[in-house]
């Protein structure tokens, strides 16, 4: 067995909740902003921020809050969303994290696997929340702000609690956020209050803070990227958060100007309009020492080209829902090109051949495992799904990885999105990096469609760059130029836009989903 252990050695986890472990880090900012509504300007001392969350603690408990009881959360990033999530944990509950955008069918089957009983919402989303919650154990629904019928948040706010109720926060869950769902129904990923608290505790060897920095939060808080990284070890380790509900690019630039943040967390398709959009040039955003991209995959052309015209470092993180995330991190100093960064702390790797199931020698490609204290419980009521994905304490993450001999980690692609032409195996991710080095395309995917010959024929899904057309035979000639013979695309469609989750991901089902549709029509 070929095991790489990090190079940061090991870390202790404090035997401590999530909330406790905030707290910790607040206690020394009580009178600092710590979070900011960067719509409104609505801001919260950390003071200010626990007592929000000991009265809506106070509040749940009131209602019978305590263990095996779930809130759900579905809302944009707002500071009151930390506070919700909060005032559930310090109460002993459970929150399980829904995107914002899901129609009324996708919220009503996460209601329902997940068992929650309490529903926060805002008003804009107010009529899917109502409609999603029809059949399932949710009795009420609270709203941050006010609306018509619903309960306001305020009216959830009790008598403050003043110490957590009593958890093991080695076997509590405390949060169940849903996987992507690319592939079938999405499953709720179990963590644990030890899960998140050691993630915590790895980021500090890996994310430096410079006392109050701010940053821009537009990742959604209901992803685990955002809900790791922003929401919880940024406040509680100096610095503060700038909350915005989606991502516009102009008031995200002028929030980074007017902050003059030093780093910022996003996925690849802000990093890609960072790298071509106009307004970029419109606003001085000199003090960005770092942009950190994770969740997707991130090429060394688009990395180069956005840190040539901001003029900073662009690195990568990994990671996936079912550890909390982070895995691995890149920081400053330790940035490779190409490479998504080193082991974090107390974190273990190895890297098999996904057919013999072998250890493979360092360098060569093989499935990730990851082990650690941060990696999930388990998926809740999926006993089948765990199996599959673990062996032991051994997370399969299904990644297609190598590991250098630095200790650095490529990721290559995901296993089950190969594509197998003729024998050979052939990444999309790779395709679509030197499609986006393209002049023409400002975005790109890559997925198989069925071929009695070959088995599976690479096909491109392409958007136009402003102001470009798309050329068949000038896309073909540059492939050409890069690509082996077996890496040729056999099909070039241009759309208006990439299928993507939240989290930045290409939704290749539903382009698989469109290319058979299509192929019916025309049978």
């Amino acid at each position: 067995m070929n095991i790489y252990e990090s190079p940061l050695g090991q870390t202790s986890v404090p035997d401590c909740t999530i909330t406790e472990w905030l707290f910790a880090g607040l206690e020394t900012r009580r009178d600092e902003t710590v979070f900011v509504d960067g719509v409104s300007g609505r801001s919260y001392s950390g003071a200010e921020l626990m007592e929000m969350i000991q009265r809506i603690a106070g509040g749940l408990v009131e209602r019978g809050m305590g263990d095996g009881k779930v809130t759900a959360i579905m809302a944009p990033n707002t500071p009151e969303y930390c506070a919700v999530f909060h005032g559930t944990a310090f109460a002993g509950g459970t929150v399980t994290t829904l995107n914002p955008t899901y129609t009324a069918e996708e919220v009503e089957h996460q209601l329902t696997d997940s068992g929650a009983q309490l529903l926060v919402t805002v008003p804009e989303f107010l009529d899917t929340a109502r409609a999603g919650v029809k059949g399932t154990q949710v009795t009420e629904i609270v709203v941050i702000g006010e609306a018509e019928g619903a309960t306001p948040l305020s009216a959830l706010m009790g008598a403050p609690l003043m110490a957590q109720a009593k958890v093991d926060p080695a076997d509590h869950v405390v949060a169940l956020p849903y996987s992507s769902g690319t592939t079938g129904l999405p499953k709720g990923v179990m963590l644990t209050h030890r899960n998140l608290v050691a993630n915590f505790e790895q980021c500090k060897g890996v994310i430096t803070l410079q006392p109050g920095e701010s940053t821009v939060a537009v990742l959604p808080f209901f992803h685990i990227y955002a809900m790791t990284v922003l929401m919880n070890f940024f406040p509680a380790s100096g610095g503060k958060v700038i909350t915005l509900p989606r991502f516009d690019m102009e008031q995200f630039l002028d929030l980074i100007e007017q902050n003059k943040c030093r780093q910022v967390y996003v996925v690849p398709p802000i990093i890609l309009g960072l790298s071509q959009h106009p307004l970029v040039d419109e606003h001085d955003i000199s003090s960005l020492e770092m942009l950190v991209s994770a969740a997707a995959p991130l090429g060394p052309e688009l990395t180069r080209a956005a840190a040539d015209r901001l003029s900073c470092i662009v690195a990568q993180g990994y990671g996936m829902t079912e550890m909390s995330p982070v895995s691995h991190f890149s920081t400053f100093g330790y940035v490779r090109d190409g490479a998504v960064g080193r082991a974090v702390a107390s974190t273990q790797c190895r890297i098999l051949d996904p057919e013999s199931g072998q250890d493979v020698p360092r360098g060569e490609a093989g499935e990730l495992w990851v082990r650690g204290p941060q990696v999930m419980k388990g998926y809740l009521n999926r006993p089948e799904a765990t199996e599959g994905c673990m062996q032991g304490e051994w997370l399969q993450t299904g990644d297609l990885a190598r590991i250098d001999e630095d200790g650095y980690l490529f990721i290559l692609d995901r296993l089950k999105e190969l594509i197998k032409y003729k024998g050979f195996q052939v990444a999309p991710a790779e395709l679509e990096e030197v499609l986006l080095a393209h002049p023409s395309v400002a975005d790109a995917a890559v997925i198989g469609l069925p071929d009695v010959a070959a088995g599976e024929l690479p096909v491109a899904y392409l958007v136009a760059a402003p102001g470009q057309s798309i050329q068949d035979a000038a896309i073909h000639a540059h492939m050409d130029e890069h690509l082996s013979h077996y890496k040729q695309l056999h099909g070039v469609h241009v759309v208006d836009s990439i299928p993507k989750s939240a989290s930045g991901k290409i939704l290749r089902r539903m382009l698989r989903d469109q290319a058979a549709e299509a192929a019916k029509e025309t049978a």
